[in-house]
């Protein structure tokens, strides 16, 4: 017996119309495959400048932003391990040393934009106005942790690997066929390019001209496997050439890189230039998740080494040299953040839990008779309370 995919086949059948165009067009490809090596960088690992700064970057208030984005994001990181570890948190992901890539493809994007977020971006998160109590929520294991206050059209933290890849081209196409002004951003990891997920909507987002943006945090490891044994191609960027989009490859490690390359992307998508995909260069400097032990497939001297170039460090270091950032300014800000942060993380562990029915409240419009009957159980013993022998 055949089986077809019925999803393949409602692809097929959206897009029908849009493919036959879509052949007509000349994809514009940013850069040349052979020029994909080469990151942009504006900052240095030392806080010196390797290129002009964009004009958002001339402002320094703005860097002050981004900074305090970033320094706040690894402060949430701290407290939700310290969490995982005394029990009151479940497996997170900590975002150490990568936290440039979230900040910078969140300030590029506008309100009105998509965010799909993997499970390290807390940083976006946070930046696009999910709250700290939120994201504790939801690594507690509490669905209203997904329920956010904030942008209700961004979607949920996804867990499995790139299975979001397709969700960002599918809200894309959503966006195009509305003819909507906005342009949806999903973030992976390099771990996600070896997924046919990414390849599948890589290839869609490129044959219908979709408005999106992949970025890929590539911080060298899909858990223990290196880039090195996931895949044959020179560079991550270099996968775009074959979905016929753009593609650009940044230093992940200066925000300010990240922020102007998907600021260029999201224009071009605005602009009906179609999908891009942007390799940002960075390095996991924490285990992959509370669970892993990295030291098992990675010496600490390699970890060493990549300290000097995380992007904390690297923006401080600019501000001090050019803007006067002082040692009483670092302490105000770093103070700000903990108080925000302990805040938050009292607030969530403050939360009564949801009553165990609470299970059954979005899995239907109309619940089945079998989950009503279970509904019902779970309501019966609440009412007799526990069974003693």
């Amino acid at each position: 017996m055949t089986y077809v995919n019925t999803a393949t086949i409602c692809l097929y059948t959206i897009g029908a119309n849009i493919r036959a165009k879509a052949t007509e067009q000349a994809v514009t490809m940013r850069s040349h495959p052979d020029n994909a090596d080469l990151p942009t960088c504006f900052i240095r690992s030392d806080g010196q400048l390797a290129a002009r700064l964009p004009t958002f970057a001339n402002e320094n208030a703005a860097l002050v932003k981004l900074y305090g984005a970033m320094l706040l994001t690894r402060t949430f990181d701290e407290k939700a391990v310290a969490l995982q570890r005394t029990g009151r948190l479940g497996t997170f992901a900590s975002s150490l040393g990568q936290e440039a890539v979230s900040i910078g493809t969140a300030s590029a994007m506008r309100t009105e934009d998509i965010l799909l977020p993997s499970f390290r971006e807390q940083g976006a998160m946070l930046w696009r106005g999910v709250s700290p109590k939120e994201l504790f929520l939801y690594w507690g294991g509490d669905e209203r942790g997904s329920d956010f206050a904030g942008p209700r059209g961004d979607f949920p933290i996804c867990i499995p690997v790139a299975s979001h890849a397709p969700h960002a081209a599918g809200a894309a196409l959503a966006i195009k066929l509305r003819q909507e002004s906005r342009v949806a951003v999903a973030i992976m990891g390099d771990g996600a390019t070896s997924k046919g997920d990414f390849y599948e909507a890589l290839n869609i987002a490129g044959v219908w001209r979709l408005p999106v943006v992949f970025v890929i945090a590539n911080n060298q490891w899909a858990i223990s496997v290196p880039v090195s044994r996931q895949t044959a191609a020179r560079t991550l960027a270099h996968k775009a050439a074959a979905a016929g989009i753009a593609s650009a490859r940044v230093d992940g490690n200066d925000v300010i890189a990240v922020r102007a390359e998907v600021g260029e992307a999201i224009d071009r998508a605005l602009g009906g230039e179609g999908a891009t995909l942007i390799e940002a260069l960075t390095y996991r400097l924490s285990d992959h998740t509370t669970v892993d032990d990295a030291r098992r497939y990675r010496s600490d001297a390699a970890v060493s080494e990549q300290w000097p170039k995380e992007p904390i460090a690297r923006l401080r270091h600019y501000l001090t040299n050019t803007s006067g950032w002082s040692k009483a300014d670092e302490e105000a800000l770093i103070a700000d953040c903990r108080e925000r942060v302990e805040r938050a993380a009292n607030d969530y562990l403050s939360t009564p839990p949801l009553e165990p029915d609470a299970i059954f409240e979005h899995s239907f419009a109309a619940l089945p008779k079998d989950l009503l009957d279970q509904r019902g159980g779970i309501a019966m013993a609440k009412t007799i309370g526990p069974h003693h022998d």
